[in-house]
């Protein structure tokens, strides 16, 4: 049986197909029309998908959506009659787009794919939730659901056992950690749905000294992590923007303009809302594993992306385990929906747990051969050179402090790119994280890099609790690794200070967003990082995704080769094919797609 699942219409639009249980093909609309979180019906993905699969669109049984349309337009009109409602001058705009995408949904889905087949809707934390744990290695776990909002739950929590979901409790709009953060996010200058990570990122550079007025002011949160909003701050109901004056008197001062100076005030916020941010996680966590008694944990929802809450939750030791979905936001609800009809749905049962299946939970995405590419070089005139054993050149060129494009096999599904479509360069550099910032994603000095670490060697680096294929976990770097400074800097001046043997990686609390690379998981990435170990004594490297501040993640050669000769990488990798930048010809780097690719 083929089912297809479907996200779209709030950011992220995603497609996914499973054939009789197996994950055949998941990625983004975005990787396809180059616009970041793209949220339109994902045409192109399901072109791509079912090529995938070697299917026709009537050739698939059934299609999921995510959400169930109706219970989204009625929280919708219920927000314009509360109280706390701004004006309804948004009122008829609003509507008039969501009855065009909601209530019209079934037929627009048969209109866009020619489909004559059945449509279904499953609920979206339902999605959620089983694209957590459905995936996951666990035959029964606690699984929690936490985001901005889907109908109405803004989280929930429940178990999973062999094909079978049970819902306990859930937290409904407008009380949402995903919004309370993304108010934050936009208080601070950056993009709603977008710019969140970059809070995580600048927090460790100020101290929570906000953190006792926000508890007392913006929300009361009770010892089961449950927790309400005090909506006299927030304008996200009905209005344009995320907080209202109140907001900004409490912290007296404005939002930060997008693309200002970032202040140590800035700093200090973000600190104090990732602190908050962990600490209603860890006592959702504790709660759900004494209410369950389930020993493994599954999350999904945007806030799962959080992988400095997710790192607390893992070191506290309060379940034995823990599975995140790579793909926790949106776009990986076009999974959940799908998994969700066919195990919960059909009953149909699991295949064997195994955790040696973690590239089939993420390399979901199209892949380019070697007559591909080749042909897209040749065509193009663009001069390269072949290796067989293309991991060693790439490691003797990354220990030359080169800065080299990597993209090798299937695309990656969801935020984080795993070693298929990254940019690498060498951790011992003291300087890579900078250069790499400013000359190569064009994007704010503060930003941290990932280090890719051989999973057997990951221990002697990292305080590692688990393996961390996803990249969704932050741990700190072993003392033995870390180099201590003397210097009291603050604020952006903490970049200065180097901190360990891998410093471009070391962020400025001497912890790291680590990625352990198995050879069952990947096995050219791996070996590429074998191979770099073998010259350097270092089984670390850089890895930050292939794409400039705003773009998405590459997806095709042309992407690559186009991102390649827009910034000051030295070397780009097509699978066997290394092209030299000092080899092709010489091409101003105009400017114009900085405007076509805004800073999150």
């Amino acid at each position: 049986m083929n089912i297809l699942g479907i996200s779209a219409f709030y950011h992220d639009s995603a497609a996914a197909l499973v054939s009789n249980g197996r994950i055949i093909a998941a990625a983004q609309e975005e990787r396809f029309t180059r616009r970041k979180h793209d949220n339109r019906f994902p045409l192109n993905v399901v072109t791509s998908v079912l090529q995938e699969g070697q299917l026709g669109i009537n050739d698939v049984d059934v299609i999921v959506f995510y959400e169930k349309p109706f219970l989204k337009m009625r929280r919708i009109f219920s927000s314009f009659l509360w109280p706390i409602a701004d004006s309804g001058k948004n009122f008829i705009p609003i509507m008039e787009t969501q009855i065009k995408k909601r209530f019209l949904l079934n037929s627009m889905i048969r209109k866009s794919l020619k489909y004559r087949g059945k449509v279904e809707f499953v609920k979206h934390h339902q999605s959620h939730a089983a694209s957590a744990f459905y995936p996951s290695p666990f035959e029964r776990a606690a699984f929690l659901t936490v985001d901005g909002v889907g109908e109405w739950e803004t989280t929930t929590y429940g178990t999973g056992c062999r094909n079978e979901m049970e819902f306990y409790k859930r937290i409904n709009y407008p009380h949402s950690l995903g919004l309370f953060y993304a108010a934050f996010t936009y208080f601070l200058g950056f993009k709603v749905n977008s710019g969140e990570y970059k809070v995580m990122g600048l927090a460790p550079y100020g101290e929570p000294k906000y953190f006792d007025m926000i508890m007392d002011k913006l929300i009361d949160l009770k010892d089961d992590g449950s927790f309400r909003l005090n909506m006299e701050y927030f304008s996200y109901i009905t209005g344009d923007k995320m907080t209202n004056q109140n907001f900004g008197k409490i912290f007296k001062r404005s939002p930060r303009g997008s693309e200002t100076e970032i202040t140590q005030d800035d700093m200090d916020i973000a600190s104090s809302i990732q602190k908050i941010t962990d600490e209603i996680m860890l006592r959702m966590v504790r709660h759900v594993r004494k209410e369950t008694g389930e020993k493994y944990l599954c999350l999904a929802g945007g806030v799962a992306l959080n992988c400095v809450a997710n790192g607390k939750i893992l070191e506290k030791g309060i379940f034995n385990d823990i599975w995140v979905q790579p793909a926790a936001g949106d776009a990986g609800g076009a999974l959940g929906a799908a998994l969700y009809y066919w195990h919960h749905h059909l009953k149909k049962k699991r295949p064997p747990r195994s955790e040696s299946k973690n590239a089939e939970n993420v390399y979901l995405g199209p892949m380019f051969d070697s007559d591909e590419i080749k042909e897209f070089l040749d065509l193009s005139g663009i001069p390269y050179r072949y290796y067989e054993n293309i991991e060693d050149k790439t490691a003797e060129l990354l220990a030359g402090r080169k800065i080299v494009g990597w993209f090798s096999g299937r695309m990656e599904f969801g935020p984080r790119a795993l070693g298929n479509r990254s940019i690498l360069g060498d951790a011992r550099e003291r300087d890579m994280q900078r250069d790499m910032n400013l000359k190569i994603k064009y994007r704010e000095s503060f930003r941290p890099f990932a280090p890719s670490v051989l999973k057997e060697k990951a221990h002697l680096w990292f305080d590692v609790c688990n393996s961390s294929p996803f990249m969704l976990f932050v741990f700190n770097l072993r003392k033995d690794k870390q180099i201590k400074n003397e210097e009291c800097l603050s604020g952006l001046d903490k970049l200065k200070a180097i901190r360990s043997e891998i410093p471009a990686v070391t962020h400025v609390d001497s912890s790291a967003r680590v990625q352990t690379v198995s050879q069952k998981d990947n096995e050219k990435y791996y070996k590429l990082i074998k191979c770099f170990e073998e010259k350097t004594d270092c089984p670390v490297i850089i890895n930050t995704s292939f794409n400039v501040r705003g773009e998405p993640i590459v997806c095709t050669p042309e992407d690559a080769f186009r991102c390649f000769m827009r910034t000051e990488m030295d070397y780009l990798v097509l699978e066997n094919f290394l092209i030299d930048k000092k080899d092709q010809k010489i091409q101003s780097r105009d400017n114009e797609w900085k405007e076509e690719f805004l800073l999150d």
